[in-house]
């Protein structure tokens, strides 16, 4: 099959079709798009001479910057699959999608080399910067582009681009597998949706290692016109305004705890007469803060749309010109949404039910996880286990997300990682992990925990403890110490219980 719908032709001609321009701005410096095809050119013939070849995996890990986007870039072109890592993941975290997903190599950055190399034990490692010495199966990044000769190689579009680790329903990450076609598809509809003459001033602060992130910098890729993109490293409200003022930045992707924090800023009295619209995902923002938000911003609309990583970061997003503020938007085109009922039968527009997904960009599946697949997949449609409606103009309204699942920040987190941290010290008993409902965050992580008699260890330390072995992005905030755990007839944790217990103490609306 011809390969038109492949990531590496379609981001070939995005840097190398419309002449030389500034194509990508980070910390201060304007990258041009020759260059930077030049630098996709040989990061590719580098990571064939590493061993890498086509249906491959390469491990992305490092936080904003132009090389991610250029081992991505050079991936695909040398015929690769992309896995990109969010860098705070934990040690053990890390080990199990290397050993799961079974890279050839891994692109990394400076500040979690350690962390890499002691998870690793014999595969090339490119690390953006200078490598250090006496690891040598450890190269640097101008090395992997200063390669010689091409490297490109042609893949089908049903072949595999992506392989992103999520938590989602099951617990343990799972390999989602994403297809070029699907990727590009999708990256196409919300193009289609969104551009508008003349906008081609783009920021980008969400972690281009998160699904949302891959999808926004895709799609940039359709412009018939050059694209001039700043990437921040890390998102701060002010860096954002200040870079957004200074590149007159037209649009951009934000997730809901980024407008929180841009909501604390004096937006009434920050200059930015070029910004149209911002689209909004990961998890859902809430009526009054969009509304608080376009007022004290004239002129700025925020965006939101619903998807997860199974469904390629996006499947329904709102329309410029087309919006209806509260809601996620139709579907992209590509996709159908179905709402069923208990019986699995459609559901009649305002009744709720399970959102269900079908379309090109859906999961292939999950890697190796054909059990687990199948639960998800029922004749191609995506199950979501979350809970919604569409309107009568097949707008997706997102009522409830998945029983136990806690997204904090855009993030999934599953409560029994959490919870077998915990439970793992020898001076807790036993815990239980929900979310508790947080204006910035969407949620946060609120851990009960039972000691053992006679027990001292303090909620300071076993936070601690639980940092060091699921990350930063999913300890508890929040530890209470009970008497017991509620449990259910099966003697499950009753996490429904702790939700209410949350609840309770939340003040009378």
């Amino acid at each position: 099959m011809a390969p038109e719908r492949t990531l590496g032709r379609l981001a070939e001609r995005s840097w190398a079709g419309f002449g030389d321009f500034d194509a990508l701005y980070h910390e201060g410096v304007w990258h041009r798009a020759h260059a930077l095809a030049e630098r996709v050119r040989g990061a590719t013939a580098g990571l064939r001479r590493l061993g890498v070849g086509p249906g491959d995996r390469v491990l992305v890990m490092a936080a904003n910057r132009p090389e991610v986007l250029i081992a991505y870039r050079a991936a695909w072109a040398a015929g690769a699959v992309v896995t990109p890592v969010v860098p705070l993941v934990s040690a053990g975290e890390l080990a199990h999608i290397v050993a799961d997903g079974e890279p050839r190599a891994l692109v990394v950055s400076a500040e979690v080399l350690p962390l890499v190399l002691a998870a690793t034990r014999d595969l090339p490692i490119v690390v953006t910067g200078e490598a250090p010495e006496g690891e040598g199966r450890v190269v640097g990044f101008a090395e992997l582009e200063a390669t010689p000769g091409e490297g490109h190689a042609d893949r089908d579009e049903g072949d595999l681009a992506a392989l992103l680790y999520t938590g989602g329903t099951t617990g343990r990450a799972k390999g989602v597998m994403l297809t070029h076609a699907g990727l590009w598809q999708v990256s196409r509809a919300a193009h289609e949706v969104t551009y508008r003459p003349g906008v081609t001033r783009a920021i980008i602060p969400v972690p281009l290692s998160h699904s949302y992130g891959l999808i926004v910098a895709l799609t940039a890729m359709h412009s018939p016109e050059p694209q001039h993109t700043v990437v921040m490293r890390a998102f701060t409200a002010k860096a954002f305004l200040q870079i957004a003022t200074e590149h007159r930045v037209q649009y951009g992707a934000v997730v809901p705890a980024m407008v929180r924090d841009l909501l604390d800023e004096p937006l009434e009295t920050t200059p930015l007469p070029d910004l149209l619209y911002l689209t909004c995902g990961a998890a859902p923002l809430g009526r009054e803060a969009i509304e608080e938000f376009e007022r004290r911003m004239a002129g700025v609309r925020l965006l939101e749309g619903y998807g997860l990583t199974e469904t390629s970061a996006v499947a329904t997003v709102n329309p410029p010109d087309r919006r209806k503020v509260g809601s996620a938007g139709p579907p992209l085109p590509g996709y159908t949404i179905t709402i069923r009922d208990d019986d699995g039968e459609p559901a009649e527009p305002g009744d709720l039910g399970e959102i269900c997904v079908r379309g090109e960009p859906v999961m292939r599946g999950y890697w190796r996880s054909p059990e687990t697949t199948a639960r998800a997949l029922v004749d191609g449609e995506l199950r979501t286990g979350d809970i919604g409606c569409v309107d009568d103009d097949g707008y997706l309204y997102v009522v409830d997300r998945r029983k136990d699942l806690i997204i904090r920040g855009g993030f999934n987190i599953f409560p029994r990682d959490v919870e077998d941290a915990l439970n793992r010290h020898p001076d807790v008993a036993m815990s239980g992990v929900v979310g508790r409902p947080d204006p910035r965050l969407g949620e946060e992580v609120v851990a009960f925990v039972r000691l053992r008699p006679g027990a001292t260890v303090t909620a300071e330390a076993l936070t601690e403890w639980a940092r060091e072995r699921v990350g930063r992005l999913r300890h508890p905030r929040e530890i209470r110490f009970v008497d017991a755990i509620p449990l259910t007839s099966v003697l499950k944790v009753d996490r429904r219980e702790l939700r209410s217990r949350l609840a309770r103490e939340s003040p009378a609306s």
